[in-house]
């Protein structure tokens, strides 16, 4: 029986076919507003992520300082065998010889089996004592961390979004008018075949229609570079396919603007000062404790057995032996050191205390500067959306007047490009202001 051969045509259609499903289930989709594409980052973001690794470090760090006051016990066993027995020299008094003179004798056996339970317990240490103080101080510390980085990531992603919303705006705006030049370039063909119009000036209408479509083309290409920024910066593989759903209105820029008052706590840097503050004061706690006596408490209970043949898990007799301890140990003189380490982080503090001064300083500054610039956006879209429209009704008045043969080609061009101009400006004007409100809210710690 012959097997009938599969056409190689066939073969390949198939291939085609499974190749082209198979990558378009391995591009994944997400549809993400602003608040999506920040909770998205704050998960899969590396420097985030090592952040919240620095948090699980701290914790275990805080667990050792935490065994340090804990009871530390443990058991031994063990099995000696001599080779030779030890040999002990007793002098010959002993056993009625003359003085200065000593007889070789051997004690034990050949087996000794030793096993014992040792414990011991830190009673009082300074350092420790301190150290214990500080584990939720050290916690707060590094999960302010995260909420800065996070907060870092959250700007660079509000300001990457909102710059693609806008270029996606800028887009249509764009489309918008190479729409209305095509829709003017044939009508001025139709007015040239009339003979109402010259052949140049169909040629300015298609540089200034080609000139836009160069324009668009960079305008796409400048998109795609931010949307593989923004990937990398969310932490998402750039074979995703990414889709931004907010939009950007003037209304949602002005909203509750300029309303929020600043305050020095609600910055997570100052928050993180402040912690860091803290621990530089446990730090110089814990060194001044360091001149107080170490009390430590320890006990022992053992049992040894000795045989001359290895017999220790038959009968025999054990002998035990158990002890209780307790031991002071009180710091004289370590040359300086210990002093030397006091004010260094007496020092280290102060230099702590002038960061937060300083802080505060470029919280006024920035905060201002934000205001200045937020207040000036605002106002730069008004003037700029205003000129916008006015170039809008300069141009249809012109485009008429030339349709009706009253206006010249120069006149319609110079109209076209001060309306491209006006659009640009305030698609500019937009995105300024989403920026200078980032900004502004960044500035006050309300971001």
């Amino acid at each position: 029986m012959q097997i009938k051969k599969i056409p190689k045509l066939f073969i390949v259609l198939t291939l085609l076919i499974v190749n082209k499903t198979i990558a378009q289930v391995a591009k994944i989709e997400h549809k993400f507003t602003l608040q999506q594409a920040v909770d998205y980052a704050q998960k899969n973001n590396v420097q985030v992520k090592n952040a919240l690794l620095n948090v699980q470090i701290q914790g275990q760090t805080n667990r050792s300082i935490t065994a340090a006051a804990l009871p530390n016990v443990s058991a031994n066993i063990g099995t000696t065998y001599y080779i030779d027995i030890p040999t002990q020299l007793i002098p010959g008094q002993v056993f009625g010889g003359s003085a200065g003179t000593y007889i070789p004798v051997q004690f034990g056996t050949k087996y000794t089996t030793t096993g014992g339970l040792q414990l011991q317990q830190l009673l009082f240490d300074g350092q420790v004592f301190v150290g214990l103080q500080a584990r939720n101080a050290s916690m707060k510390f590094q999960n302010k961390a995260v909420e800065i980085t996070e907060e870092a990531i959250k700007v660079n992603i509000n300001k990457i979004y909102y710059q693609l919303v806008v270029a996606k705006s800028q887009v249509e705006l764009l489309d918008a008018n190479i729409k209305r030049l095509e829709k003017l370039k044939h009508d001025i063909i139709e007015i040239y075949k009339n003979g109402f119009a010259e052949k140049l000036d169909i040629d300015k209408i298609e540089v200034s229609l080609n000139n836009l479509l160069t324009e668009k083309q960079k305008v796409n290409n400048n998109i795609e570079i931010g949307y593989s920024a923004l990937k990398t910066l969310m932490g998402m593989p750039v074979k995703d396919n990414l889709i931004l759903t907010d939009k950007i209105s003037e209304n949602e820029i002005k909203a509750n603007a300029l309303l929020d008052s600043a305050n020095y706590d609600d910055r997570k840097e100052f928050q993180y000062l402040q912690i860091a503050k803290k621990l530089g004061e446990y730090n110089i706690k814990r060194y001044q404790l360091s001149y107080l006596p170490t009390i430590s408490f320890n006990a022992a209970y053992q049992k040894q057995a000795q045989r001359n043949k290895y017999t220790f898990f038959e009968k025999g007799d054990w002998f035990a032996t158990s002890y209780v301890g307790l031991n002071i140990a009180v710091p004289i003189f370590n040359g300086f050191s210990k002093d030397a380490k006091v004010k260094q982080s007496r020092l280290e503090l102060q230099q702590t205390s002038n960061n937060i001064d300083n802080l505060k300083l470029n919280i006024d500054a920035e905060t201002e500067q934000a205001k200045l610039k937020f207040k000036s956006a605002i106002e730069t879209i008004d003037i700029q959306k205003r000129n916008m429209q006015l170039a809008e009704k300069v141009y249809d008045q012109t485009k008429k007047k030339f349709e009706a043969g009253t206006g010249s080609n120069t006149e319609i061009t110079t109209a076209e490009t001060e309306l491209k101009t006006a659009q640009t400006n305030y698609i500019s004007a937009l995105y300024d202001a989403i920026i200078a409100k980032v900004d502004y809210q960044k500035a006050i710690g309300k971001l």
